[in-house]
């Protein structure tokens, strides 16, 4: 794949706050269009689309749920269509209930997977199908987690959902370089987010003593990552899962070798 690709249109999926948010306005200050989509907060997805258009990019708006396998990828086809095509597609929709494994049930199990892997592998299948057939190339970015690399109690479900979609990941960027498609992770740390009962400016405000940067990241600085990885200078990166964590997974001798209690078992 060469320097030539010069994407027009991107789709980011849950971008009605924190990272997906981020990511639309970063992509829409790089010169796209972004299809919006929101499960649950139709408000947030039109302030997100109104920054899109205030950068000079058109944005369209649409209700996507991830864990509708039967219709989440006629959804994205649809949006695609709005657009006018996906050069492309980041798929941000995530997210866990957590819990001890011994009280993990089948369906809290199967919600987990559904929303982060099954809906994931659906999105970015129906967005490379589209960039197969205008044959054009692409980007796919899967917004995953450090937990995609490095486990955390009280989280199975969330955790094996996230190696899982870094696998997908992996292979997928094998079989579409041919048809000059990257397909890359961002794995976030964390992330002063709504979902996270902060926003961005908390970020400087919050002391995290384990993270060698000391702080807790901000939702543009996952964005950033995002629109490089969209852009043509990432021409030659595919199959790559970018750690944006403040050092965070580099702590885990240190953190093992110093914590004073058990109580991480807990979670």
């Amino acid at each position: 794949m060469s320097s030539d690709f010069s994407p027009r249109h991107a789709i980011v999926t849950a971008s009605d706050s924190g990272i997906g948010a981020a990511t639309a306005i970063a992509l829409a200050e790089a010169g796209l269009d972004v299809g919006i989509t929101w499960h649950s907060d139709e408000a947030g997805a039109n302030r997100t689309a109104d920054a899109v258009r205030a950068r000079g990019g058109r944005a369209v708006v649409t209700r996507f749920d991830a864990t509708d396998l039967e219709n989440a990828a006629s959804v994205i086809e649809a949006l695609a269509d709005e657009l006018g095509g996906v050069d492309v597609f980041v798929n941000n929709a995530g997210g866990g209930s957590g819990g001890p494994l011994l009280d993990l049930d089948l369906a809290g199990w199967r919600q987990d997977i559904g929303l982060n892997l099954d809906g994931a592998f659906i999105g970015m299948q129906a967005a490379a199908r589209r960039m197969i057939a205008a044959d054009r190339g692409g980007r796919i970015i899967a917004i995953t987690s450090v937990h995609e690399h490095q486990p955390r109690v009280g989280s199975a479900a969330y955790v094996a959902a996230k190696h899982g979609l870094g696998g997908l990941v992996k292979t997928m960027a094998q079989e579409l370089g041919a048809s000059g498609i990257t397909v890359n992770a961002v794995a976030p740390g964390e992330i002063a987010t709504p979902m996270n009962d902060m926003e961005s400016e908390d970020a400087e405000e919050t002391h995290r003593p384990g993270i060698p940067l000391g702080r807790p990241g901000k939702a543009e600085e996952i964005a950033a990552v995002v629109a490089f990885l969209a852009s043509p200078a990432a021409s030659y990166v595919t199959g790559a899962s970018w750690a944006v964590d403040g050092g965070m997974l580099q702590m885990g001798p240190q953190a093992g070798s110093h914590l004073v209690s058990d109580d991480w078992r807990e979670g």
